[in-house]
C-alpha cells in the first residue's frame, strides 16, 4: 500500500501545485495531517481510504477545477489503474462526492462513512484558526470580493449556485467559517474546530476596532 499512497501523493501534487485560491497543496498536506491525528482515536476508520480521500478531495472540487466531470473520470481512471479494489475506489469517490460544505446547501440527507467523515473535520479544521483567516482573505482575493463592505449583508446561502457568487471576506466568516464548528462529526474535531473559532471571534473583534467606522 506504500507505493499506492506514494502515487496518489505524486498525483495530487501535480493537480494542485499550481492552484493559488488557498486550495493548493500546502492545503491538501495540513488536511491530511490533520486526519492522521484524527485517526489516532478513530481507530476503526480504514485509515488508507481516509488518507487517499484526504490526498485527493480537492483534485475534484469544481472551485479549482475547470470540468468537474472530466476530472471525476480522469481520477477514476486513475485508481484504477493502481489496481485499488472496486470497494476503495466507491469509497473514496462517495466521499469526494459528499463532503463540501456547498453539498449541504442542496437541502438533501447527504450519509458519509466514518472515513469521510475523518476527511470532512479535517477539511473544515483548515477553514478554520489563523490559516483559515489567510486562505479566506487569498480565495477572496483571487475571486475579486471585497474585504468588507458594510452595504453588503451576509447571505443564508440557499443553494450552491448562489454560494459560489460570493459576498465578501469579512462576510464569508458570518456565512460559513463560524458555523463550522458546529458540524463537526468527531470529537476531537468538534474540541479544535471549537479552540479555532474562538481565535477568529477575536480577529473579527480587532477587525471591526480598526475598521473605520461609517459617518452615515
Amino acid at each position: 500500500m506504500e507505493n499506492k499512497m506514494r502515487a496518489i501523493y505524486d498525483y495530487a501534487k501535480e493537480k494542485m501545485a499550481q492552484d493559488f485560491s488557498g486550495h493548493g497543496f500546502d492545503h491538501i498536506l495540513r488536511v491530511v495531517a490533520n486526519v492522521e491525528r484524527l485517526l489516532e482515536t478513530e481507530t476503526q476508520a480504514d485509515a488508507f481510504v481516509t488518507k487517499a480521500a484526504a490526498y485527493l478531495h480537492d483534485t475534484v472540487d469544481d472551485k479549482v477545477v475547470a470540468d468537474e466531470q472530466a476530472a471525476y473520470l480522469e481520477l477514476h481512471n486513475f485508481l484504477i489503474s493502481l489496481q485499488l479494489s472496486e470497494s476503495q475506489v466507491t469509497a473514496i469517490l462517495d466521499i469526494l462526492h459528499n463532503m463540501s460544505f456547498s453539498k449541504s446547501l442542496d437541502k438533501k440527507e447527504i450519509r458519509l462513512s466514518l472515513e469521510g467523515q475523518l476527511v470532512q473535520d479535517a477539511d473544515r479544521l483548515d477553514a478554520l484558526g489563523a490559516v483559515g483567516i489567510l486562505r479566506t482573505a487569498y480565495f477572496g482575493g483571487k475571486k475579486g470580493h471585497p474585504i468588507y463592505d458594510p452595504e453588503i449583508q451576509s447571505i443564508d446561502y440557499q443553494s450552491k449556485s448562489d454560494y459560489r457568487k460570493g459576498s465578501t471576506v469579512i462576510n464569508h466568516f458570518y456565512e460559513k467559517l463560524l458555523l463550522l464548528a458546529a458540524t463537526m462529526n468527531t470529537e476531537a474535531a468538534k474540541i479544535e474546530g471549537q479552540r479555532r473559532t474562538e481565535f477568529m471571534e477575536n480577529f473579527l473583534k480587532e477587525f471591526f476596532y480598526e475598521w473605520p467606522k461609517s459617518e452615515k
